[in-house]
């Protein structure tokens, strides 16, 4: 039957109904801050939403997209090479190609969309992509549509990325090598270091998706490349709007001129409407606060430190470094559920994950921190943690 390939996720479902708990699709009735709302009639501290700088919920920001709203209406009903491209779509293209130092850029309607298209459209029949294992599911969508020939290297190893570039020959020339900044799950940073320095002895085009890095990493905050030191080692560099900015979009940039061309060239782009004129212009406000306020950034890592230490402190099963993704990891799926549900209930929501959106068969408690998060907020997201452990719901010794 066509439907018997879902049959999985049918028992999963019913399980999660047979225990009144729902971690996926959980409704946010109301925001009241950047990091407290109302979610499923329960007051919580946000924790799960990857507004890593808060500015989803910065005035300036709303104040830009209602002006924008008022002038340019609802939406563009259209697609950037229809009638969908507005003025404001190409000041924000050359203001992230300032804020990269490069002259090209390109801006999608969501950021999947974003290194989708790119990895479907910049390799393809007879080149050759070598992807991280734990790419995101984006990157594994555009590549399967490339044609190119796909070659996995193991998550964050130089040296198997290094062999199997070896192997390749003289192809690398016809090579893209893909890597993020900073892993969504665990929260881990890629060796860009390593990587960089592997590219230039074998050859071959590297992008790097900075969705969970940018904003967030690097001296002006263009990302984890920025912050090891070898941007001029990358050729493109792909990211979204919906993490640091606060809004919803996709970018790649590039120095390689070549990328005006690519552009009539990416199905992600060509048909899809183009994004709003009010979350362009939040979003260009977001990108001028983050270059002019870079206490955000400290404050990120600041909070960062604390949850990370604070749970680590606790016995827990964490990611292998702070990052403002901060991972709990468990080896079993009921207890994991129900540390979902007391957690929500002692005020706090984080993200459940589930394998395969793992990296392993682990379970994640994902808490994602924001520099608008106070420092009490903080210590009650641990104290919310502890409290798993004094009812017994949690114990470190049966973690991952």
């Amino acid at each position: 039957m066509l439907f018997d390939k879902f049959q999985e996720m049918a028992d999963f479902q019913a399980e999660l109904a047979g225990k009144h708990v729902k971690p996926f699709g959980a409704v946010t009735e109301e925001l009241l801050t950047a990091t407290t709302g109302m979610v499923q009639g329960k007051q919580v501290i946000l924790a799960g939403t990857n507004n890593y700088l808060g500015l989803s919920y910065d005035q300036r920001c709303i104040e830009a997209a209602e002006a924008a709203l008022k002038k340019w209406g609802t939406g563009t009903t259209g697609s950037r090479l229809a009638n969908g491209s507005f003025a404001e779509h190409q000041a924000l293209e050359a203001e992230m190609a300032d804020f990269y130092g490069v002259d090209h850029a390109i801006c999608f309607s969501t950021g999947y969309a974003a290194t989708m298209g790119m990895t479907a459209t910049l390799a393809g029949p007879g080149d050759v992509i070598l992807l991280d294992g734990d790419s995101h599911s984006s990157i594994y969508s555009g590549v399967k549509l490339s044609g190119a020939e796909v070659i996995r290297f193991k998550h964050s190893d130089p040296d198997d990325l290094a062999k199997r570039l070896r192997r390749l020959g003289d192809r690398t020339g016809n090579t893209l090598i893909i890597a993020e900044g900073i892993y969504s799950m665990l929260g881990d940073v890629a060796p860009l270091q390593e990587i960089a320095a592997i590219k230039r002895e074998y050859g071959g085009y590297l992008m790097i998706d900075e969705a969970h890095s940018m904003g967030v990493m690097g001296e002006t905050g263009r990302g984890a490349a920025q912050a090891a030191g070898i941007e001029d080692d990358v050729d493109f560099f792909a990211g979204t709007f919906s993490k640091s900015l606060g809004g919803i979009g996709g970018f790649c940039t590039s120095r390689h001129p070549e990328l005006e061309v690519i552009r009539f060239c990416i199905r992600a782009y060509i048909f899809t409407a183009s994004s709003t004129p009010s979350v362009v212009a939040s979003t260009r406000e977001a990108l001028r606060i983050i270059r002019a306020e870079p206490e955000l950034r400290d404050k990120l890592w600041n909070n960062a430190n604390r949850l990370y230490a604070g749970l680590e402190n606790l016995g827990l099963t964490l990611g292998p470094q702070v990052s403002p993704v901060v991972a709990v990891q468990l080896a079993d799926r009921s207890q994991a559920i129900d540390c979902w549900q007391a957690l929500l209930n002692a005020g706090v929501y984080v993200n459940m994950v589930v394998p395969p959106a793992t990296p392993s068969t682990n379970f994640l408690l994902r808490n994602s921190v924001s520099a608008a998060h106070t420092t009490e907020q903080i210590d009650q997201i641990i104290g919310a943690y502890a409290g798993l452990l004094d009812s017994g719901l949690l114990n470190p010794d049966q973690a991952a």
